[in-house]
């Protein structure tokens, strides 16, 4: 049985962590399909925007603890093993994390690594990493104290305690919660509404937004005053009033 799902259809791959019965825990087999899923995705090109979510009653518990011991167990250190939270941020589009169930320590990272997270009802956050005695290694460290503030972040990860999807969205965790039958179909939505936008103008401005983040805010606008000349000098005016029409007529067909 194939540890990951990929199902691609109409410009959008759905990647399905297929551990259920483990709860999607992360042993080296499955970091590397993952890893291996993203990458082939990436490479054939068919698609745009990808949907990352968990079967069963998890997303990821996290780091299968069976392997915990091992030299190889966390964070892709292993010589020659990928890093499925370094594949997920290198595709070129957008991701979208449908976190169904628990996303625990490293499942908490993989969640991280999504561009935008929407949860089910049944979800739930916790980073556990200093309660069994180790330290993160695929970027909670950094970048949860980014998204939900520095003494939140401290609180989660001091503590080991779990918060569920409505505090997970109070906090801007997530953007948004959704009773379980509606996250893929929401997720779906979503991901349609990115597949309207022009494809090399969403890749710049995903590129974009993640390179300023990491900047000081005067470095982030000369990297946009930059991106922005290179970008239009290869834009034309007949090009952008083309858009301009089926933006209003999207516009247009919502309304009625």
């Amino acid at each position: 049985m194939s540890l990951v799902r990929v199902e691609q259809s109409d410009g959008i791959a759905i990647v399905t962590l297929n551990r259920p019965d483990a709860l999607n825990a992360l042993s080296r087999a499955l970091r590397a399909e993952i890893a291996a899923a993203f990458e082939d995705i990436r490479a054939d090109g068919r698609t745009r925007v990808a949907i990352l979510t968990g079967a069963g009653r998890a997303f990821s518990a996290g780091i299968d603890l069976k392997e915990l011991g091992s030299a190889t167990s966390m964070g892709g250190s292993g010589v020659g093993e990928a890093s499925p939270v370094s594949a997920i941020e290198a595709f070129e589009g957008p991701v979208i994390g449908a976190i169904n169930g628990h996303a625990i320590t490293g499942g908490f990272e993989l969640a991280l690594a999504c561009d935008v997270l929407i949860a089910s009802t049944r979800a739930v956050f916790g980073d556990t990493h200093a309660r069994v005695g180790i330290v993160p290694g695929w970027g909670l460290s950094q970048k949860l104290p980014r998204l939900i503030g520095i003494a939140r972040a401290k609180e989660l990860s001091f503590t080991g305690n779990f918060i569920d999807a409505e505090q997970a969205e109070r906090w801007g965790l997530v953007n948004r919660v959704v009773e379980p039958e509606a996250l893929l179909p929401t997720c779906r939505k979503l991901a349609e509404d990115m597949l309207s936008c022009d494809p090399p103008s969403l890749r710049r401005y995903k590129r974009m937004i993640d390179l300023g983040y990491a900047q000081t805010f005067a470095e982030g606008m000369r990297l946009e005053a930059r991106e922005s000349r290179e970008h239009l000098a290869g834009v034309t005016p007949d090009a952008v009033a083309a858009r301009r029409a089926d933006i209003q007529r999207r516009g247009r067909a919502q309304q009625s």
